[in-house]
This record gives C-alpha cells, sequence and structure tokens, in this order.
C-alpha cells in the first residue's frame, strides 16, 4: 500500500520499502555526447568549406580533443555520480563546441587577433574543474560549513579589480603580463553558496513576520539584515567598477533566492520595482551607463549623424540579414561589429549564420539547461540543496536574459559572456563549475527517489 501523500510504498507489516531508485542512464547521456561531439564537428567543417572550399586541416584534432574532453567528463559522471541527470552534460559539451566553432569562425577574419585555441584550453581547464568537482564533492551539503569563507572569498575577488585600470569603461578583469581573470565569475558561485546556505540555516526565522512594507511583509531585521548587507557590498562593489550587468545578475539571484526561501511573492514585486529605479537611477549618473541608455534608445544615430553604426547597429543587421534558416556557418558579416564581437556580441554570429531557426535551438538548450537545475532542485529534500540548484540554474538563466536582450536592442547592454558560448576563459570556467554542483545536485536526487517529484 501507499502512505497518503507521501508517495512512499509501505510493506503489509507496516514498515517503510526504500526509496524507488531511478535508472542510471548513463548510456542516453554518453549518446547524447556523441550526438554532441559530432555536431560540434560538423559545424567545424562547415565553417572551413564555406570559407576556403575545403575541411579544415585540424578537424581531427578538433574533434579529437573535444571528444576526448566529453569523455573524461562523461567518466566522472558515471564513477562518482552515476544517478544525475543525463541531460545537462551533454548540453554542456554541445554549448561549449558550439562556442569554439563561433570563435574559430570569426578567427578567420581577425588573423592577428585568434582566440579558438585559447578558448579551448580554458575549455579544458573548465572541464578539468568539472571532473574534480564531480569526483571529489561527495556531498553538496558539505560546502554548507564554508558559507562565510565563501562569501569573504567572493568580496576580496570582486574587490581585486579595482586595483587595475579599466578596460572599456569597466573595471572588472585582472590583467598581468598578457593574463587576464575575471573575478567576477568565480564570485558569483561563491555567492549563491552563501545565500543558500544562510537562508537554509534561517528559513524557520524568515517565517516570522517583522514590519510591513506597502504589500510586502518583511522578515524581522536580526535574519534579513546581514544578507542584505552582504548583498549591498557585492552590488556597491561592482557599481564601484561600472560592471552593472554582473551587479544586475547578482541583484537577481538574490531576490530569486528569497524567494524560494520564504514563499512570498511580494519579493518578486518588489525586486522588479528596485531594479527599474536602480537602473534608471544609474542610466542617468553614471556616464558609461548613460551612452549605452542612448544608444539604445537610438540605435541609428551614429548612422543618421553620418558616422556609421555603431556595435548594436551592427548587431541588430546581422539578426536581420540571418532571417529564419540564416545564411550559413562561415558567410555572415558578423565581424563588422567590432571588438565584442567574439565576446558580448557572439549571439549576433549565431543569429545571422544559423537564423532565428538555429538561435531558436541555442534558446532551447538553455531552457532545457535551467529547467534540469530547476528541477533538481526541487527534488532535493534538504533546503540547501534546493536553493543552491534554484541559484545556480538561476545564475544561467540571468545571464542569458541580460545578454541575449542586450545584442537584440530589448534592453540596454550589458558586458557580460553568454555562457559557454562566448570568449571568456573564466566565463566557460565557472559554466563548468555550475554544471559540476547541478551534476552533483541531481545524483543525491535521484539517487533515493521517493515519489515527491519526477526528475
Amino acid at each position: 500500500m501507499t502512505k497518503a501523500g507521501t508517495g512512499i510504498t509501505a510493506t503489509a507489516t507496516g514498515t517503510p520499502a526504500p526509496p524507488v531508485r531511478l535508472p542510471r542512464r548513463r548510456g542516453v547521456e554518453l549518446a547524447l555526447i556523441v550526438l554532441a561531439v559530432l555536431l560540434s564537428v560538423y559545424g567545424y567543417c562547415a565553417v572551413g568549406l564555406a570559407r576556403n572550399g575545403t575541411v579544415p586541416p585540424g578537424a581531427a584534432g578538433y574533434g579529437a580533443g573535444l571528444g576526448v574532453l566529453a569523455l573524461l567528463a562523461h567518466l566522472a559522471v558515471r564513477l562518482r555520480a552515476p544517478y544525475a541527470d543525463p541531460l545537462l552534460l551533454p548540453i554542456a559539451v554541445l554549448l561549449n563546441g558550439l562556442g569554439l566553432v563561433l570563435i574559430y569562425r570569426l578567427d578567420l577574419q581577425t588573423p592577428g587577433d585568434r582566440a579558438a585555441l585559447t578558448q579551448l584550453v580554458w575549455s579544458t581547464l573548465g572541464v578539468g574543474l568539472f571532473t574534480l568537482v564531480v569526483a571529489a564533492l561527495r556531498d553538496h551539503r558539505v560546502l554548507q560549513r564554508y558559507a562565510y569563507v565563501c562569501v569573504a572569498a567572493a568580496l576580496a575577488l570582486l574587490s581585486l579589480p579595482i586595483l587595475f585600470p579599466a578596460v572599456n569603461g569597466a573595471r572588472i578583469w585582472i590583467r598581468i603580463a598578457g593574463f587576464s581573470i575575471q573575478p567576477g565569475e568565480f564570485a558569483k558561485v561563491l555567492l549563491a553558496v552563501f545565500f543558500a546556505a544562510y537562508l537554509a540555516a534561517n528559513q524557520g526565522a524568515l517565517a516570522y513576520a517583522g514590519r510591513r512594507v506597502w504589500f510586502v511583509q518583511l522578515p524581522t531585521g536580526r535574519v534579513l539584515g546581514p544578507i542584505v548587507t552582504i548583498w549591498l557590498l557585492s552590488v556597491g562593489v561592482l557599481v564601484l567598477e561600472r560592471d552593472l550587468g554582473t551587479s544586475l545578475l547578482f541583484f537577481g539571484l538574490f531576490v530569486v533566492m528569497l524567494y524560494v526561501a520564504t514563499g512570498r511573492t511580494g519579493w518578486i514585486a518588489v525586486g522588479l520595482l528596485l531594479a527599474a529605479s536602480g537602473a534608471v537611477a544609474v542610466g542617468w549618473l553614471e556616464p558609461h551607463v548613460h551612452s549605452r541608455v542612448e544608444d539604445w534608445l537610438h540605435p541609428f544615430a551614429s548612422i543618421e549623424a553620418g558616422d556609421g553604426p555603431n556595435q548594436l547597429s551592427q548587431s541588430l543587421f546581422a539578426f536581420a540579414a540571418g532571417g529564419v534558416l540564416g545564411t550559413g556557418l562561415g558567410q555572415g558579416h558578423s565581424i563588422l561589429i567590432g571588438f565584442a564581437a567574439k565576446s558580448d556580441f557572439i549571439l549576433a554570429t549565431a543569429g545571422e549564420e544559423l537564423g532565428l531557426a538555429g538561435l531558436s535551438a541555442i534558446f532551447l538548450l538553455y531552457g532545457l539547461l535551467v529547467e534540469r537545475g530547476y528541477r533538481a532542485g526541487l527534488a532535493q529534500r534538504d533546503p540547501f540543496g534546493r536553493l543552491l540548484a534554484v541559484g545556480l540554474a538561476s545564475i544561467v538563466a540571468l545571464q542569458v536574459f541580460v545578454i541575449a536582450g542586450g545584442v537584440t536592442g530589448l534592453i540596454p547592454l550589458t558586458g557580460m559572456a553568454m555562457p559557454f558560448l562566448a570568449q571568456g576563459g573564466s566565463s566557460v570556467v565557472t559554466n563548468w563549475a555550475i554544471t559540476a554542483l547541478l551534476i552533483r545536485i541531481s545524483h543525491s536526487a535521484r539517487r533515493n527517489y521517493d515519489g515527491r517529484a519526477a526528475v
């Protein structure tokens, strides 16, 4: 028989039966990984055929390198997290492989600035970190013990770029001897761990009502104060560095996790109101941000003034040229965007050469990655794992929205990297770490599945 409301089967003697263990599905994961690698190699060959009329000489090496990395990651999951979600790793491999193809395609038109090989090295480091996390982190709940260590490290990482000169109007990089790192990429994962640990530890206290502000019943200041202070410090540092994209991401992460912890929908409304107010204020007071707002409001003003198209207008032209099916890999003109074509605007290359159909497929991959992260969180028994999975998946969702919205003219531009696709070593390593943590959490949820939620 089944106990009402639990989904747990009991024996005739009344003793609960052991939890149902779901199929491991590692064979499905391996088949999807092979498909992801083949699609990436096909894209690499299509670029070479379109640009030079021949298959690139490094196609076999590219396919072998990506295949070996994917196989190592798969073996780590098979051996250390056999019940993990079978879709997370193939999606990461396909997005990373497609990113390498797009960067290689743009490299062909910038001989003096080749980035594909460097990106492959960073991808290798990312897969290495993924393997280390999956193999060494036996239980994600261990991270809860190091909440304050994580927040201290996050604040330190966020503060370091202040000591270095600004690049393109923002202080978000550390550059030493030609080597650059973006510490904010690592800080977002550490802050997600801290928010999850603190909110999970104080979830009961958050239910007690404090003051009522408008239509939102706030928790007591003693409980909410520390986490709000940490959030204000992190966002304040980012404002000083003019990294408004990451500050918006941190704000969204804070609101989403607070909503999940309290279950109060009023936090969403308050978050949207505060975000809009802050964006308006910063947009008027900060010259660097104000110029981006002006470009967003009047994307074709530079053309009308006789100065030629700016980056945003070139991006819009690229999307328009792609149409529904695209011009084909290697046959677009998105390189006209300029210096950020491989980073902030790499989505414009995908939109032009793969068209609306290819762009929709990419967004569906991101949506599926986020959905599987949320599903792993909902299936978790412990509050920390649930909040951490939701927080990590929300990082990807918010980042995709901010970047895609910027390059398509939906919202003002912000300097962030599209997860897995864009050039950026810190970004690709961080996204592999996020995938590894979601793998561990989904393994824990599916290993002792008790019928409470479909996974």
